[in-house]
């Protein structure tokens, strides 16, 4: 999962993406609103912790941007010294997910973001099918079937379709597919990931006929649309 930071102190961008790279999750860290917004634009985010006072761009002023220009808006936590009540109110009214107050330790941190992700991606334990339309994700045995006719995926081509369909109609960013299904990026090409869409494309037949279409982004990335 990719998380984006807005600090404008070096040291406080560090300790937050420290306790989340520890955790596991992609951390691209901004000191000016304006620069993640920029980035907004080309890259898919899980989750945003914002700084309240940014000089340029303070925290409400983006969640309020994200807000009208990214569809669905990722969750927010504001990370922020202000701890005034009414702020708080003021925050979470606007649409923010969680308020946490610095200075606070690595392991509420780490806690309150779990716990944001964990309420945005709420599913059943026991929850082993994910139907769409025509098509039948098995997630214990990592296969799909269109019509009641079981389809042949590596485990890849499995995981990639899997959150196509679970981000309908969002637009996914080469860069955050790579990270999410390949874990890193270092070593790798796009053509890699252009070749597993191709691959989905065809044998899940992705087309109005089915129900859904994967789209190309054009210097983005790509999305499935429902027809």
């Amino acid at each position: 999962m990719r998380i984006g930071i807005v600090d404008d102190e070096e040291a406080m961008l560090e300790f937050v993406s420290g306790v989340l790279k520890a955790d596991e999750f992609h951390c691209d860290t901004f000191r000016r609103g304006r620069d993640l917004i920029s980035v907004l634009g080309r890259e898919t985010f899980d989750l945003l912790v914002l700084d309240w006072n940014v000089p340029d761009m303070n925290g409400l002023e983006i969640l309020e941007w994200a807000q009208r220009h990214i569809d669905p808006c990722p969750p927010v936590i504001m990370l922020t010294s202000r701890s005034d009540k009414d702020d708080v109110a003021m925050a979470l009214l606007a649409g923010a997910d969680d308020f946490i107050v610095k200075p606070e330790s690595p392991v509420v941190i780490s806690a309150r973001v779990a716990a944001v992700l964990r309420r945005v991606r709420a599913r059943p334990a026991t929850d082993r099918f994910d139907n769409f339309g025509p098509y039948v994700f098995d997630r214990q045995t990592e296969s799909v079937s269109l019509h009641n006719e079981p389809i042949a995926l590596t485990a890849k081509e499995f995981a990639l379709a899997h959150m196509f369909f679970s981000n309908l109609h969002k637009p996914l960013s080469r860069r955050y597919l790579m990270e999410s299904i390949w874990k890193s990026v270092a070593e790798l090409t796009t053509r890699t990931l252009d070749m597993h869409v191709s691959r989905i494309r065809s044998k899940l037949q992705l087309r109005s006929d089915n129900g859904y279409r994967l789209q190309t982004v054009f210097n983005y990335g790509y999305r499935l649309e429902s027809c």
